[in-house]
């Protein structure tokens, strides 16, 4: 069933949903984006220049927490606008030796945050965390309904 902009309320949750991730999605990502900087998948480099491990890529979280809203609209394509603010690093532990558990999990929760019936759009408002802290703030989908 599509979501229709007339269904909608601000303060209306459309859903929540968790991204696991493992250094092998960061390694895929890196080769995928070149953006090969060995914070997101050295972690001797990444400990030397003052992080506490290995950290995933903010635009490889940015586009991974967004699928909720795609998810929901029935449509990537109904995304128009897409921004945020990042906070905190999201540290991938290394679980190779543990096939099938993720190093991170980050959660993302979405609520309808404003509607604009005359454009057909509602913006979206992510709630994004990983260890109890948010990662990113602001971080708000516009997305063009029926």
């Amino acid at each position: 069933m599509a979501v229709s902009i007339s269904t909608l309320e601000v303060g209306r949750q459309i859903g929540s949903t968790t991204v696991d991730i493992t250094r092998q999605d960061l390694v895929r990502y890196a080769g995928a984006s070149g953006d090969l900087n060995p914070i997101h998948w050295n972690q001797a480099f990444a400990e030397g220049v003052g992080l506490p491990g290995v950290i995933a890529h903010g635009m490889f979280t940015m586009g991974a927490v967004v699928q909720l809203v795609t998810d929901w609209a029935g449509d990537p394509a109904a995304v128009i606008d897409y921004q945020t603010r990042f906070t905190k690093p999201v540290v991938v532990e290394d679980t190779t030796a543990r096939p099938g558990e993720p190093g991170a999990v980050v959660e993302v929760t979405g609520i309808v945050g404003a509607i604009d019936t005359e454009r057909s759009t509602a913006r979206i408002d992510l709630t994004v965390t990983f260890a109890g802290q948010k990662v990113l703030v602001k971080a708000q989908a516009v997305v063009r309904l029926p």
